[in-house]
């Protein structure tokens, strides 16, 4: 007989299983650690409904859409008119094919930003969700001077979704925009992701996904650019002293926003001859 799974008090199942990673970097959390984890989680609940911020600030490096910190820093607080986060359809689905390899995008589904946020426009066949976010994207934690990427309406990042993170990961980056969307400042944005995710209303974080940004012309923001095509890895928990303690910025893997929570993100660079061009529709 199998065993039950360990449950929060607030009704929040987390329970950390097998690691697995893109490049065959594969390991799996001893039973102690996944303890641990989710006795961490549940008390830091009960006791304070606060975020991950010791273990995430310990860790906090820079995330994919600011390597440079200081920039967001002076960035204002005032969201700018919906409209210019929008983009015509056509170039919208052209830029979200971008952000993987033919062969994935073309049978990717594609999602378009609409006001009312995120709709499907194209029905794919391999499990793959292509789109493309823009600065609600930011992290919900850390670096916290750059949170303020939300108000940034000039922000484009292609990214398509492995079959895992379109189901676990993808919803998480649809709230925010949603957030985003109606007004909330990044404060307000952490405390719905928070209560969303304690409440099981977003999925849990229960194994390592992985995502394509490997547009050529993606804008991720102020002093980055298009910066690197690269693998974005969704690996709950991790912390960049995991991965060796790559320093951030460079072409080794690194951990980006959020370290020490259930929404950390890897990036792994890849070679910029692979990064693709937006072809027009």
């Amino acid at each position: 007989m199998k065993s039950k799974p360990q449950k929060c008090r607030m009704n929040n199942p987390v329970v950390l299983s097998q690691v697995e990673s893109l490049f065959a970097w594969t390991m799996l959390l001893s039973k102690q650690k996944r303890s641990n984890q989710m006795r961490n989680w549940c008390e830091t609940k009960r006791l304070t409904l606060m975020p991950w911020k010791r273990a995430a600030s310990a860790a906090a490096v820079v995330v994919v859409f600011t390597v440079v910190i200081p920039v967001y820093a002076q960035v204002t607080t005032k969201y700018p008119p919906l409209s210019e986060y929008l983009m015509p359809q056509s170039s919208e689905i052209a830029s979200a094919r971008s952000a993987a390899p033919p062969n994935v995008s073309s049978q990717a589904t594609i999602k378009v930003l609409t006001k009312s946020g995120y709709e499907v426009v194209h029905k794919g066949e391999n499990g793959f969700v292509c789109m493309v976010m823009r600065g609600w994207a930011a992290p919900t934690y850390t670096p916290a001077t750059v949170r303020a990427l939300v108000y940034d309406a000039k922000v484009r990042a292609p990214i398509c979704f492995d079959p895992v993170a379109a189901r676990i990961v993808m919803p998480y980056y649809e709230l925010r925009s949603k957030l985003g969307m109606e007004g909330k400042n990044p404060d307000q944005i952490t405390d719905a992701i928070q209560a969303a995710y304690v409440k099981g209303e977003l999925p849990r974080r229960d194994t390592v996904s992985f995502a394509y940004m490997w547009s050529a012309d993606q804008q991720l923001g102020p002093g980055v650019d298009h910066w690197h095509p690269h693998m974005m890895i969704f690996a709950p928990y991790y912390n960049n002293s995991m991965l060796g303690g790559n320093d951030p910025g460079g072409v080794l893997p690194q951990v980006l926003d959020d370290a020490g929570t259930p929404f950390t993100v890897v990036l792994i660079p890849v070679d910029h001859s692979l990064a693709v061009k937006i072809q027009p529709q």
